[in-house]
């Protein structure tokens, strides 16, 4: 061990290798993945390290072995679920998204702030980009086809997509999300252009009615909840690519690759056709009869994180009460829930069914709570992107079980 003349601790090869226990040449890989920096030796022949770099890696290393098999823990400071109610940095997420828009839940969850009157504005050259990509996708392509191609359009035309620095990111955050939205077809009137909210923006590419305060307020308070649900499996791909240093863009991709599998972002359109079903057929009994005749899931109930309702659920019903248009939907939902109660399943409504309570309500298409999803939880892959930056980079490579022939096997 020796002292670096800017009074730093200095650790040879040989005595790092022996802190961490692990072969010197292991400790160069630890160099090459980015996890310790090393400095050529001016007295010696080979490199030295960082005295406090080197014992907090050990650490890590500890921590991480001393984990039980099979868990993937993974550090955040964003969302706590627990006792049915989830919190965003520690304040109740349902009041949050209550109380203030979801520009500024956004803000809240990125940087701990909230910035009274924020909203977030699409440069030109990138909606332009991602409106042409958009476009020239076939007339068939789902919301998730769409987001995907204006979010790979929107990085192209960002020379600082590769600056991972927590200014450079958020500065993309507040461009992308209104670019994502902006990039999307209009199926009622353009919105005006003087409000920068990201529902009134959102509402036209949902649906062709036009919007009322209070209709528009509900979404609004759909976003806020959908910001960020800790580790769903979305969010964990993002974390992955975040940890391989994927630029943001990148991370928000992986992120609406998981997104678009059937048991994950799904589920708000099966819950709208069921609720439709409903209302043509005059009665929920029928229909959720066919669904378990089938041994089918009944959507839009139960969640594995709340033994009760869903408190997103809980609170978009509440505001969805204000709705005259939304009165039959909701009744439909109601009449589903009890039904699946007299069965004794104990599933009470999930968001997945609030949010199609709203879609139907309002005219808009079974996939429409598939893009509220998606530009939502877009705010909330940014935040966990920006925590994933902070950690040691490839941190999440856990290791195969192999299955397979065990070697030497003959060359086929």
């Amino acid at each position: 061990m020796n002292d670096d003349r800017d009074g730093g601790r200095r650790l040879s090869t040989q005595e790092a290798a022996r802190l961490l226990g692990v072969k010197p040449a292991t400790v160069y890989a630890y160099v090459s993945r980015g996890q310790l920096s090393s400095r050529r030796d001016t007295v010696g022949r080979g490199s030295s390290f960082d005295a406090a770099e080197v014992e907090a890696l050990a650490r890590r290393t500890r921590r991480e072995a001393a984990a039980p098999a099979g868990d993937l823990s993974v550090r955040t400071s964003l969302t706590l679920i627990e006792s049915d109610r989830y919190y965003y940095r520690g304040v109740d997420a349902v009041d949050l998204a209550s109380h203030y828009p979801y520009e500024e839940v956004a803000e809240w969850l990125w940087t701990g702030t909230i910035p009274r009157g924020a909203r977030f504005t699409a440069p030109p050259e990138a909606l332009a980009a991602a409106r042409r990509a958009v476009d020239a996708l076939p007339e068939h392509s789902g919301p998730v086809d769409r987001l995907r191609v204006a979010v790979a359009a929107a990085a192209v035309v960002d020379p600082l997509r590769f600056d991972l620095s927590e200014e450079a990111v958020l500065g993309s955050a507040r461009c992308l999300v209104p670019t994502l939205v902006g990039s999307l077809p209009v199926l009622g009137a353009e919105p005006w252009a003087g409000d920068g909210r990201t529902a009134r923006q959102l509402w036209p590419r949902l649906t062709a009615h036009a919007p009322d305060p209070d209709a528009l307020d509900v979404l609004d308070l759909a976003l806020g909840l959908l910001v960020d649900h800790d580790l769903a499996a979305s969010t964990l791909a993002v974390r992955v690519a975040a940890s391989a240093r994927a630029h943001p863009y990148a991370a928000v991709s992986a992120g609406l690759g998981v997104l678009e599998g059937p048991l994950h972002g799904a589920a708000g359109r099966l819950a709208h056709r069921m609720l439709t079903e409903v209302l043509e057929r005059g009665g929920a009994a029928p229909v959720v009869a066919e669904y378990l005749r089938a041994g089918r899931r009944v959507p839009g109930l139960g969640h594995r994180l709340y033994r009760g309702e869903d408190p997103r659920a809980a609170a978009l019903f509440t505001r969805l009460e204000g709705l005259t248009q939304a009165a039959g939907a909701l009744g439909a939902a109601r009449e589903v829930a009890a039904v699946m109660a007299r069965q004794g399943a104990g599933l009470q409504a999930n968001v997945d069914l609030a949010l199609a309570v709203l879609t139907v309500s309002c005219g808009m298409p079974a996939e429409a709570g598939e893009m509220v999803f998606a530009v939502a939880r877009t705010a909330g892959w940014i935040a966990h992107a920006l925590e994933e930056y902070q950690e040691r980079p490839l941190r999440m490579r856990p290791s195969g079980q192999y299955q397979g022939a065990r070697p030497p096997q003959p060359m086929p």
